[in-house]
């Protein structure tokens, strides 16, 4: 892993630390992976990290798709989670 990476997991972490203790360890599982999807993303890693929660909340709790394969499917729930999350 990178220190990029790390970082970028750890400014996730911090800035949804609330957020966290309502989420199940699968909703975890599915960030974690919109945060590496979004790695090398042209924002901060603060604004990645609400993209994906924001996404993670809109997604049926049965969805087995990742959040990077439903986004494609759901371009207004998409747009919504990047004017939420400030990736403009």
């Amino acid at each position: 892993m990178t220190i990029k990476f790390l970082a970028t997991l750890l400014a996730g972490s911090v800035f949804l630390g609330g957020a966290t203790f309502s989420q199940t360890a699968d909703d975890r599982k599915w960030i974690a992976q919109c945060l590496s999807d979004n790695a090398d993303a042209k924002v901060t890693a603060t604004v990645v990290a609400a993209y994906c929660t924001c996404m993670n909340g809109k997604m049926s709790d049965n969805e087995t798709r990742s959040i990077t394969q439903w986004e494609k499917a759901n371009p207004n729930a998409r747009r919504a989670c990047e004017r939420e999350a400030g990736w403009n």
